[in-house]
């Protein structure tokens, strides 16, 4: 074969890759985007043989493990198939309605620009760098050690501003802290005053404690004081659970003004409050009911909803120093300690700053999800900026259940409002969870498949 041939082969065969683009995410994911790109413009078809992996990196100057990594991540996609020494070849299109679209799971969605893997390595490496791996795998019982309670200080500050490392408690997790709070802080056949629409995890530990959640009238900022202070007069009624900041589900961010007023009742009543806050740093948001009444709230602030779920770390900050042994005995009952290693990882993020990239790029990508939403849906939505959900009323000739029942017969998965509301008629709405499906692009089809269904009588 001569040599002009050669070359125009060659050119033929990298044909389907097109610009990598500054700031467009890594250049891995960028070339796997080429290549579900060309399937569906042609340039590719089922069955072309790609470059050998070392020859495409030589060819578009990147190094051999960019290129492999990229093929790892279109062979995911169901874009590539590799035939040992054969090759890699583009696959035939798989049938998309055997897989099940997830709406429902209320994650962070892949962080834009942030290479997750190089972080993820990255950080463990140097926690074993700096860590005794005999303590990463020992028990650990006292709520974080030092590096770890400054860390948690660090990731409160811009919501409460300056905080004390001794203040904070470093726990495994929101789910298992709410069962504590609710354990230290209240009796069997107590009450826990909550919005009509609540977090579903708050419920399941009430019930399974013995404790009974009743609702308080909202309005469009949120639960009434004057509602509060009349239900906080009834016996029984031991604590408040609030979710002031992009409220899940509906969304919603208590204003300022509310929120003081709030905690006035709160403090005047003896009521404690539970501030569950995942969202906070996703959002826009006036400061925690915390800063208005330190004394009077027990806050929470997991890294599950704006970093990644698997570090499975929440910082708290009680209402009360003294009640600290009493919180951590209720919480081993649950759950003996945070996991050494993933604790370890989530300190070392915030100390050399990386959580702060990963929080950057979920904080874009939320935002880029919320607007294609709202085109998508024809701004039927209702969302607060920055969320990871959002809240979509029904038409009338659709119910919640009557949908979440189609939407599962074509591939989707959402979230009916009786998760949320204890009461008997919750409001015909379902909520939609941006973050569960990692690629754009599917999450746009999924998107769509829901309008058209919508639009449906």
């Amino acid at each position: 074969m001569s040599k002009s041939k050669a070359i125009q082969d060659e050119g033929r065969a990298i044909a389907w890759v097109g610009q990598f683009v500054q700031h467009a995410g890594p250049r891995y994911m960028q070339i796997a985007d080429f290549v579900e790109q060309a399937l569906a413009d042609g340039l590719l078809k089922p069955g072309d043989r790609l470059p050998p992996q070392r020859r495409l990196a030589q060819l578009l100057q990147v190094d051999l493990t960019t290129v492999t990594r990229a093929y790892d991540e279109a062979k995911r996609r169901n874009l590539l198939e590799g035939q040992g020494a054969r090759g890699t070849y583009a696959a035939a299109p798989k049938v998309e309605l055997a897989q099940l679209l997830d709406l429902s799971m209320n994650i962070p969605p892949p962080p834009a620009g942030v290479d997750f893997d190089d972080l993820l390595k990255q950080g463990l490496a140097q926690v074993l760098l700096r860590t005794d791996s005999g303590l990463l795998m020992n028990y650990h019982l006292g709520g974080g050690g030092q590096a770890d309670r400054a860390a948690g200080a660090a990731w409160l500050a811009p919501m409460l501003g300056r905080v004390h490392e001794e203040q904070v408690l470093v726990c495994p997790g929101a789910q298992p802290v709410l069962a504590a709070l609710i354990l230290t802080l209240s009796r069997p056949g107590d009450i826990i005053l909550a919005e009509p629409a609540v977090y579903p995890g708050l419920r399941a530990a009430a019930a399974q404690l013995g404790r009974r959640v009743q609702a308080v009238e909202v309005d469009a900022a949120g639960m009434l004081p004057d509602a509060l202070e009349k239900a906080c007069g009834k016996p029984r009624v031991a604590l408040i659970y609030l979710n002031p900041t992009l409220q899940n589900p509906t969304t919603h961010t208590m204003p300022a003004a509310r929120r003081r007023e709030i905690a006035r009742v709160a403090a005047r009543c003896g009521v404690q409050i539970i501030e569950d806050d995942p969202y906070w740093l996703l959002a826009d948001a006036p400061p925690p009911l915390a800063h208005y009444a330190p004394r009077q709230v027990n806050y929470i602030s997991t890294l599950s909803k704006c970093l990644a779920p698997g570090l499975r770390t929440a910082f708290v900050l009680l209402s009360d120093p003294l009640r600290r042994e009493d919180f951590m005995t209720a919480l081993r009952s649950f759950v003996l300690m945070s996991t050494p290693l993933t604790t370890a990882l989530a300190t070392q993020w915030i100390h050399d700053g990386s959580a702060q990239r990963l929080l950057a790029g979920v904080r874009e990508e939320a935002r880029s999800r919320q607007r294609l939403a709202h085109q998508l849906l024809a701004g039927k939505a209702e969302a607060g900026g920055g969320g990871i959900h959002i809240w979509l009323p029904l038409p009338g000739y659709w119910t919640a259940h009557e949908l979440a029942q189609a939407a599962q017969a074509e591939g989707l998965a959402v979230t009916s409002p009786e998760a949320f509301y204890a009461g008997p008629r919750p409001p015909n709405a379902i909520r939609i969870s941006l973050g569960s499906i990692r690629d754009s692009g599917h999450l746009a089809a999924a998107l769509r498949k829901l309008s058209q269904l919508l639009a449906r009588r």
